[in-house]
């Protein structure tokens, strides 16, 4: 099995190939029978990636969307208009909420970048799904994931519309993918809202592993409190896993401070990185 970066925030600086890059992510899981999309960035772009890439649009066999937000949605419509067929598309139940990202300055709508009704009738056979789903043999699409650390608060800056004016966005559609490799679980965050250990203990019980062998994809320690960014690292210090590749909200003050703890183990997950899991 392997993932392939088919969007990030950054591509390497000795990439060759004619790849962009976008505030958004995207990744390709090839589990050697099936190619499934996970997440789609935040624009069309990710569907020339995918060509440069060799993994044209009409190659894939499903599509995942890690939660509502435009930077992992927005390039769906390019995608499901290049595959050209009725691709199977998962996302979660309650992904469609209308959300903000508010500061003192300003409103800013973070949502899916398209109403409910109208990215469904473009085609695809959709699962709008709550709990652990297998996606393909092997991968599996968490679900909501409980909220049982004390200390993963997430981005406070992140808002849901409601009739009585902004909440708190619980984020209860953030969503990871699970895999089973050689020597333990495989977690694929798009954000991870919920929180990178919310997330790893989650799967643990949906998957009965007992050792992580690896993270790849966003982590959201970026945005967050020191805090939470400090304990985070300490647990996946202490899980000991082979890999750590990060990538998108992470941002490269963490992503230094995860080269530094897990050295050559860490992977810098830019566009066009392939990792293999054995």
């Amino acid at each position: 099995m392997q993932i392939t970066v088919a969007m990030d925030n950054n591509v390497p600086f000795n990439q060759r190939r004619p790849l962009v890059a976008e505030h958004g992510v995207s990744f390709v899981i090839d589990t050697g029978s099936e190619r499934i999309l996970y997440d789609t960035g935040q624009t069309g772009a990710v569907v020339g990636n995918l060509t440069t890439l060799g993994i044209p649009p009409s190659s894939l066999d499903g599509i995942v969307l890690s939660h509502g937000h435009y930077d992992h949605t927005g390039g769906l419509l390019a995608v499901l208009r290049a595959a050209s067929k009725d691709i199977p598309v998962t996302i979660h139940a309650r992904a469609f909420a209308d959300r903000y990202s508010v500061t003192p300055a300003r409103r800013t709508p973070v949502g899916v970048p398209f109403a409910e009704d109208f990215i469904r009738g473009i085609g695809g056979a959709w699962n709008l799904a709550k709990g652990p789903t297998e996606v393909a043999p092997g991968l599996w699409f968490s679900g909501s994931i409980p909220r049982v650390t004390d200390f993963e608060a997430g981005d406070t800056r992140l808002t849901l519309a409601t009739a009585a004016g902004d909440q708190p966005d619980p984020m209860d559609d953030d969503t990871v993918l699970y895999l089973m490799g050689n020597r333990g679980l495989v977690v694929i965050g798009g954000c991870t809202h919920s929180g990178l250990v919310n997330a790893v203990r989650y799967g643990f019980t949906v998957t009965g592993a007992d050792r992580l062998q690896g993270w790849i994809g966003g982590t959201h320690l970026g945005p967050v409190s020191s805090n939470q960014q400090d304990r985070t690292i300490a647990q996946l210090i202490d899980w000991n896993p082979d890999f750590v590749a990060a990538n998108h909200c992470t941002g490269f003050a963490v992503m230094a401070r995860l080269q530094q703890s897990f050295g050559e183990r860490f992977i810098p997950a830019f566009v066009g990185e392939t990792i293999a899991i054995d």
